[in-house]
Formats: structure tokens, sequence, C-alpha cells
């Protein structure tokens, strides 16, 4: 028997295993296979029938999400409504002018802008704007791939790992002074392209909507496919009317330029809304008040781009709508008469002067029965010249010390805390307190002197003891001579009593008014006395002679007063109005009325007391019936006059002349104020010679008997 070789013996042990796992493995192939074609076969069904679903049932939708991924709507403003006054007269309109616009593409860089502006440069002519910072010249010159390049390789290796903005910020630091010396023709190129830059993804800037020649504007057009997201259009401007000037000018206010764009301070709320960010808008007075309403509704187009994201096509879609039209409550005549003669006076008084120290003069005029206002008028004063400039804003902006006109206010608060209770009589005396300077009527300045007087005639006479009594009653004391007031006389709550009472009038609040930036006057919160602790204040505030208020806050006081004791919010907007087919004055839209604010709360036989005050301070036949030279006016008016004692601001001694009025008495039509404060003397004289000849020129121009 031959050895048996172990090496030969492991080998031949391998090969039968070997092909008893293959044998084996041939067995499963098959089903293997079969289980991996039925997979792919199943794939191929679901992937052709989502295909047949897409392109069968959803074919129409597919090709219109298509169609938007390279369609986009974009819009342009329209122009802004017109501003007219009480008799239909366009007083702001806009002024159409021939434009050259451009969108910017979404994928659009700084260099494809460059080589748009160079190509614009050769077609129109846009002056180089003078304006173009260092800033704006290194953008234009990094616009060029070339300086680009050259900006990058200076940066370091750090810089160049930078944020995209902070690297960028680099490449602008590393421009040379010696690089952005540009030509003329240069800087007309940075100056389109700084334009054009300016532009976001898909809105529109204008290039150029000053002076555009027809020969512009038919060249641009005809070579529209070359100068992608270029278009022609137009752009406007607010004109006014050639005779608007003066006080009107100001209270329409204005809007911003496209530069400016939004406010910074409105901006986000704006942008909300629609606008986009160099969208002009009001931005003072009655622009900014009625934006809303003035702003037009912007046009449509649907922008088309090519692959690149170029703009390749633009096609009107909607046309923009002009702004809905306000009509004023103010009648431009009449509020130039009042204007002019508020500045006669004043002026006289100026040129006398008499004047000096002043730094200003006011009047209001309004409907006491809906509010409306029928004229705001104001002059400020240089006190180093004799000049006066327009300033009728400052019937709402500007506050004095309002003098004696607040006693209506006053005698309220004795009804209401039921010190008095209709036409009572108190003595008019001159008022001594411990430690204090003594506190009189004007005309009754002796110790022991005593003068009994009603309410009706208190008013008439314009008694400052009356007034200071009731608040003595108020605290719950009666007046001796030499007394001393009691703590409660310098607490906030004694204040509050009579200055709530002079709120319910307008006096120290808001009064509505449709217009921004409206005062509310100063309230004092020195509520004792220099001499030591009582409340001689208090019985200052009693006579006007410590709180300030505005031309409006009075004027909306003689209102109150003549309508019975209901406070309206002044307007100065009657109505919104559509447009008609010629982009004229269409129908009403809206109707703006006063909003009711309150009612005095006292009766009317109350109410009716003061108003005879009033009557009686023109009417009445004593001496000291202090607004008899209001009597002749056409119409039958009430007033209470009201002269403070003031400091100017040199610290000269000057004195506030102010007067309130209303009529006719029977059935009021107007309601005014008039302001003249810190004039080196009394001159009661003028103030109601401006309030007669208002309340006439009322009569002449709303013909009323």
């Amino acid at each position: 028997m031959k050895p048996t070789n172990p090496l030969k013996k492991f080998f031949d042990h391998l090969k039968k295993a070997d092909e008893s796992d293959r044998s084996k493995s041939k067995s499963h192939v098959p089903f293997r296979l079969n289980i991996l074609f039925f997979v792919i076969f199943a794939l191929f069904v679901i992937l052709v029938s989502r295909l047949g679903y897409l392109q069968i049932v959803e074919g129409d939708k597919m090709k219109s999400q298509m169609k938007a991924s390279t369609t986009i709507t974009v819009k342009e403003n329209a122009p802004r409504g017109v501003i007219y006054d009480a008799k239909g007269t366009a007083l702001v309109n806009n002024a159409a002018n021939p434009a050259i616009t451009f969108t910017r593409g979404n994928s659009m860089a700084a260099k494809d802008i460059l080589k748009l502006a160079e190509k614009l440069n050769k077609l129109i002519d846009v002056p180089a704007d003078e304006t173009l910072t260092t800033r704006d010249k290194k953008d234009f010159w990094l616009a060029d791939a070339d300086h680009l390049k050259e900006a990058e390789d200076r940066l370091s290796f750090k810089e160049k790992n930078l944020d995209t903005s902070d690297e960028y910020q680099k490449l602008v630091d590393k421009v040379k002074d010696s690089e952005i010396q540009f030509s003329d023709e240069q800087l007309k190129v940075a100056t389109i392209f700084k334009r054009m830059n300016s532009a976001s993804a898909l809105s529109t800037v204008f290039v150029k909507n000053e002076n555009v020649t027809d020969e512009e504007l038919a060249v641009v057009a005809e070579r529209a496919a070359d100068l992608p997201g270029v278009s022609t259009g137009t752009d406007w401007d607010r004109s006014y009317n050639d005779n608007l000037d003066g006080s009107l000018r100001s209270i329409l206010g204005s809007i911003t330029t496209e530069k400016e764009g939004l406010p910074a301070e409105e901006a986000e709320a704006l942008l909300k809304k629609g606008y986009a960010s160099n969208d002009r808008v009001g931005k003072s007075y009655l622009e900014k008040q009625y934006e809303d309403v003035l702003q037009g509704k912007k046009g449509e187009y649907k922008v088309t781009l090519n692959q690149q994201g170029n703009i390749e096509k633009q096609t009107e879609v909607k046309k923009g709508e002009k702004g809905s039209n306000v009509v004023l409550t103010i009648n431009a005549e009449f509020q130039q008469k009042v204007e002019d003669i508020l500045r006669t006076h004043y002026q006289k008084m100026v040129d006398s002067g008499v004047a000096k120290y002043s730094p200003g003069a006011y009047v209001v005029a309004m409907n006491p029965n809906d509010g409306e206002v029928y004229a705001m008028a104001g002059f400020s004063h240089d006190t180093n010249s004799k000049t006066l400039t327009e300033n009728a804003l400052g019937t709402i902006t500007n506050a004095f010390v309002p003098g004696s006109v607040v006693k209506g206010g006053t005698v309220t608060a004795g009804y209401q805390t039921g010190v008095i209770t209709g036409n009572d009589t108190l003595i008019d005396q001159p008022i001594k307190l411990a430690g204090t300077s003594l506190k009189g009527s004007i005309y009754n300045q002796v110790l022991g002197n005593q003068i009994p007087l009603n309410t009706v005639k208190a008013l008439e006479w314009s008694s400052n003891a009356y007034m200071m009594q009731l608040v003595l009653r108020m605290l719950g004391v009666t007046y001796q001579q030499n007394m001393s007031l009691p703590e409660s006389a310098s607490t906030k709550e004694s204040y509050d009593k009579l200055r709530d009472a002079f709120a319910e009038y307008g006096m120290g609040v808001s009064t509505g008014i449709d217009l921004p930036n409206e005062s509310t006057g100063i309230k004092n919160t020195n509520f004792g006395e220099e001499n030591g602790p009582g409340g001689g204040n208090l019985l200052d505030l009693s006579f006007g002679q410590y709180d300030t208020y505005t031309p409006m806050q009075l004027a909306q006081y003689a209102a109150t007063v003549a309508n019975g004791g209901t406070r309206i919010s002044p307007h100065i907007v009657k109505g919104i109005y559509g447009n008609n087919d010629s982009g004229g004055l269409g129908s009403l839209e809206k109707e703006v009325t006063g909003n009711k604010l309150n009612q005095v709360n006292i009766t009317s036989d109350q109410m009716g007391i003061i108003k005879e005050g009033f009557y009686q301070a023109v009417h009445g036949t004593d001496g000291n019936t202090t607004a008899r030279d209001l009597a002749s006016a056409k119409l039958d008016p009430a007033a209470k006059t009201g002269t403070a004692e003031t400091v100017a601001d040199g610290g000269e001694s000057t004195i506030n002349s102010n007067i309130v009025a209303y009529a006719p008495y029977n059935n009021p039509q107007i309601a005014i104020s008039v302001m003249l404060p810190n004039l080196d003397e009394a001159h009661d004289n003028e103030n109601k010679a401006i309030a007669k000849e208002i309340i006439d020129a009322f009569a002449d121009t709303y013909g009323v008997q």
C-alpha cells in the first residue's frame, strides 16, 4: 500500500467542497433573477403611470408653474389724488413727465448693469450727478470685471475668506483714489449705473424722469431688444395752483422724493402694505395724514425672464389708477382774506414796535356745528427784524398762555363741583393771601373795594376775583384777607378739578384734528407756590395765567360754547372723492365729519348762563364790558377776551392779547380764536378788530345773514 500524501488529500477535499457550493448556487440563480426583474418591471410601470398622470391630468398646471418661473408680475406707481378746496378749485395736482425706467432682472449682476449703462449713455443724455459719493464711484469702478480682479488680487488670504459683505467692503477699501478720477463722460455713465444698481431684483427705478426728449423716448423704444429691463413710461410731480401761496401751502404738506423713498420710521409698516422702498409717500401734514387715500393704485406688468434671469419682455396687464381725491373744508378765498387781515394788523404792530418781542400771531375759524375748519392762518416773527413768515401750522403746534378767555371753563368747574348752581352772585374784591402779592380784577385793585357780580356779569367784565373765589369754594374755604390756603390747594387733585372742566371744551387735550403733530399745550406741574406751600398757582389757573393752549384748542372751546356744549373734532377734509372718466373730480366716496368727542357735563340752563355772559361781553353797556368793539360786526357775535401777563424769551415783561368769539349768537355758523402773544402792552383793540373783520369777511364770502 502506498503511503497517503496529506497535502494532496487536503486539496482534493477543497475541490469537492467548491464543486458542491457551485452546484447549490446554480440552483438558486433563476429565482433571484426573477425577483429582480419583477421589481424593475413594477418600478417602470409606476414611473410610466406617474409621467402619464403628470402629462395628462396635471399638464396644464405644470405648464402654468413653468411659466410662472419665467414670468413675473411687477408693479408701477400711479399718480396721487388731487387736493381741492371747498369750492372745487384744484390746489395740488400732478404734472406728468415722460420717463425712462429700468426693471432689474433677478440675476442681473453689477457687471451686466455696467454694460447696460454704457449702452444707455450713448442713447440718452443723463447729466452727471453732482452728489455722487466716493463710495458710488468705487462701486462703479468695481463693476468692471477687470477692475474687480485687480482689487481681488490686493486682498490678503485672510480678507479673501471673510463673509461676502465684509469681503466686498475690503474690495472697496482697496480701490485707490487715483482710480476714480473719472472724465465727465464716465461720470454720466456712473450716474446711470448708480440709479440702475439701486434697484432690487424685479423692482423698477427711473433712469431719467426730467427733460426726457421725444428723440430719447423713440430711440429707447426702438432698441428695447438690446436693453433688457429698460422701458419708456411716465413719471409725475406734485404741481401747485399758481395762486396758491401763504398758509394753505404749508397745511397741504409734502411728499418724499424717489431718492428719499419711505420714511425710515414708517418703512416697515408701509412695506407690509405693499409699498416699495423707493415709493414716494406723504411725509408731512395733509399729504401724510391722508396717504392711504391719495396714494394711487399701482399698475401691473408681466415681466418675462430668459434662462439667465434677465428681462426679455414687459407687458402691461393692469393699468394703474390715480389715487382718490380730497376736498377740503377750507375755502381758499376766505382763507386768503383771513390771512390778509391778520398780516395787516400784525405787521402794523411789528412796525410800530408793539410786537417787537412777539414770536407770532395766529387765527383759527371753524364751523361750531360740525367741526369744519374754514381757515387757519399764522405768522412767525423774527424778533431781530420786522419780517413775518407764514406759519399756519403754528395754530396746532404753538401754545401760549390764554388769559381770561378760559373763564367759561372755570365757571363750568364751579357748576360741576356744586359751589355755584346758576347765575350766582359773589363779591368782586382784591384777593390778598398771606405771603403773596395782591391778585384781583384789572378794574378793582384797591383793598376793601367790594362789587357784587353774578355769573353773567363776571364773564362780561372778566372778573378774576369771581373765578378765584370759585376755586376757594372748591377747596372748602371762604375768602378772608391774609388767609392761608389749605394744603389741598397744592395737590394734583385740586388742579384736576379745573383742568378736567377745561378739557371738556378742548383746552389742554388733543382736539382730534385730522393733521399730525398737534400739540396739547403745557400743563405746569408746580402745584405749590414760591413763597411756601399754598396754591396761588391754582388761583392763577382759574383765570388763564398758568397753563398754555394752542389757537386750535381755543377755537374748539369757542365752538363748544357756541353749539351748547358738544365738543366736536375739527377737520380740514370734507370728503373723499373718486375720479371721473377724464381723471377729474368724481363722485363722493366718503364724507368726512367731525367726531362728537364729549358733552360738557353741565345743564343746558347753566350752559345758557355761560353763553349769556359771552353775549353780554359784546353787548353790555357798562364801562367794564370787555368786547363792545365787536357789536358792529355784520353777524351778531358773542365773545370772551383774555389778557395774560407773560415774559418774553429775553426776559421782558409782556402781554398776551387773545379773544374767542362766535356768530351769529342765535344761530352760530363760525367760531374763531385770535392769539397775539408777547406784546409790550395790552392791545385788546387789535384782537377785537381782527375778530370783527374776520366775522365780516365770513358774512361776505358765505352770504350768511
